[in-house]
Formats: structure tokens, sequence, C-alpha cells
């Protein structure tokens, strides 16, 4: 099997690209290594995964660590250049983990969204339609599922009314998913990954801002006076379940003696299915840390979501998996990479 690997460079991206490589898995990433945080952190992935320069667009970069894998620089809005990537390089699977991430981000910068993650996701669409892909994976988000009060979130629920653009963007997906899957027969599947937290983690995502203020000894923000509910799920478990079902297409299924056929497309929840409470977690990074916080109490803020809890039971029917990670356990390796890299940056 022969994966492209979009959004690489990118958090969970680079953490599976590290699994294909274990498991022996021919692989190309794809990554345009934008702004929205620091692309440094973006290059210290790929040297960590033996790409080193040239970052050039457009040109292959083969790994000195890694055999088996290679990395070019490229936007999926380019969609010239991504069917000829696909024509050289004659992909089985796609691995989808390129977006624009961050629901606060999106309120400002909508059309960032509107670009990577319908313009990109469109593009990739159309070259697994032409290029004989044989399964998709693409990431999906929980945002999707809004202020939905019902516990835990199924992937039977409705999910018609999104609180910010990047959760539109996200169920968009996987109607244009859907779609092509009934058009075209492509198998896919869409996994709404649940508040992802790990090592070479992003520097918007909460758990790191607040590890680098209780560091400073800045204010940690914390919104909705620290009554909101996440579904941790730690980066090796997230990982773990996209190998899983990268490995097994779903398939059309036929029901009622032959008169009604599904697509061959899924979708599943990863998710820790163990919420917490966003002030027992700062205080799980505290007591890691062995520093008290200093608290700024702030409202909710629009787009948020007051509680996410994943029911990972199509997970466990088709893939006896289930994400396990400990909280306590995940935190801790976080904390330990994170002053490992830092002092590493610093020089020290």
């Amino acid at each position: 099997m022969k994966v492209l690997v979009t959004g690489s460079a990118g958090f969970i991206g680079f953490h599976t690209v590290n699994k294909l490589m274990e498991k022996g898995i021919k692989t190309v990433g794809l990554d345009n290594i934008n702004d929205y945080y620091s692309p440094e952190l973006k290059f210290a992935r790929l040297k960590e995964a033996g790409i080193h320069y040239p970052y050039e667009y457009n040109i292959k970069v083969v790994s000195e660590k890694y055999p088996d894998y290679s990395f070019i620089r490229m936007n999926l809005e380019d969609y010239e250049l991504l069917d000829k990537l696909f024509q050289t390089e004659k992909f089985d699977s796609v691995c989808n983990l390129a977006a624009q991430a961050g629901v606060r981000y999106s309120i400002e910068n909508p059309f960032a969204y509107i670009n990577s993650n319908i313009s990109g996701f469109i593009n990739i669409l159309e070259n697994c339609r032409h290029h004989d892909i044989k399964h998709l994976v693409y990431a999906s988000s929980s945002s999707v599922y809004g202020n939905n009060t019902k516990m835990p979130l199924s992937v039977d629920d409705r999910v018609d009314n999104p609180v910010s653009l990047y959760a539109a963007t996200k169920k968009s997906n996987e109607l244009m998913a859907f779609t092509y899957s009934h058009l075209y027969g492509i198998p896919s599947t869409g996994l709404r990954f649940f508040t992802v937290y790990g090592p070479w983690g992003r520097p918007d995502m909460a758990y790191f801002l607040f590890t680098r203020s209780i560091l400073e000894g800045k204010p940690v923000k914390v919104f909705n006076r620290g009554d909101l509910y996440r579904d941790f799920t730690y980066i090796d478990d997230i990982v773990e379940g996209v190998i899983k079902v990268l490995e097994k297409p779903p398939s059309v299924k036929i029901i009622k003696d032959d008169r009604e056929t599904h697509p061959p497309h899924k979708l599943y929840n990863i998710g820790n299915s163990t919420p917490v409470r966003l002030l027992d977690f700062i205080e799980t990074i505290e007591k890691e840390l062995g520093i008290k916080a200093v608290k700024e109490f702030y409202e909710m803020q629009p787009g948020d979501v007051y509680k996410t809890y994943a029911d990972v039971s199509g997970l466990q029917r088709d893939f006896a998996y289930s994400p396990d990670t400990p909280l306590e356990k995940g935190i801790k390796k976080f904390v330990e990479w994170y002053l490992n890299y830092y002092k590493k940056q610093a020089g020290l």
C-alpha cells in the first residue's frame, strides 16, 4: 500500500506518518506549512521525521530517517499540481488531515477555511475519483455537533446547527465525501476527532497555552469560568484509530432484499469517552508542572460549545478499538516533551 498523508507537518499528520513508518507502509506527505501558527514547529516535526531543507514548493524531498517516506510542500487548492502528484505517485489510499483548524480563528478569518477546508477538499475528492483511490480517510471534528445536549454524542445524532464556520466546513466535508461515495463508489471514512492533545501539539490549543502561561507566570485565560467539558483524547489513541480505519475501507451495504443500497461511506467518533471539566484539566497540568496557575475568568466565547463526550460504539463494533489513555498519563508525556523541546530551542 502507498498512502498520501496531507497535513503531514501538522500535529496529527506528523504522528500518523511516524506510525505508518513503523508499519513499513510507503508514504508521501504533503503540507503547505502555512503560518496559522509558527512554522518553526512544523519544520521541527519534519526534521524529526528526517525531512530537511529545501522546503520550496513542489519539490519532493526524501526522508533521511525513513526510506519509505518523502515530503512535498504543496497547496491543496492547486488542482493541477495535485493531479500531477496523483498521476506520478499512484497512491492506493489517501489520509486527508490537512485543514485550517481553530474555532475562534474562523470568526475573524473565514476565507482561510473556505479555501483550505472546502476548495482543498473538493480537489482531494476529484483526484480520488480520477485516480482509482481505494480508500479516503479524512479528518472531521467533534465541532460538527454544535450545542447538542444529548450525551454522549453519537454519529447518528443530527448535526444541522454548527456554531462556528470551522464546524460548518467539517460538516460540509462529510456531505461532500458521502456524495462522492454515492456517485462514484469511492470508499471513504470520516473521523470526528475529540480535542486531541499530546507531544508536538498545536501551540494554539488550550493545553499548550495553559502550560506556557503557567511556566511564564502569566495569567491563564479560563473561559466560561472553567465550566466547560472536553473529551480530551491522547494523540497515540487518535493515530491508532486512524491506521486501523485506513486499513479497512467500507464497502457498499445492501439491505431490504437488495432493494436499498448504502454507499461505501462511514463516520466514526474518536474520543476518550471521559469528559473532563476545564478547571480539573488545568489542575492536572498544575500538578505535573508543580506550579499553581494564575487564573483569569472569562465568559463563554462565540463558537465554543459547552460539552463534548464521544460515543465510540461504532469504533468498538467495527474495529474492536477505543481510545483509553488516562488524562494524567497523557499530560505527563506532553509536559515532558514540552520542557525538553523548549529547552533545546533555548540551547540549554
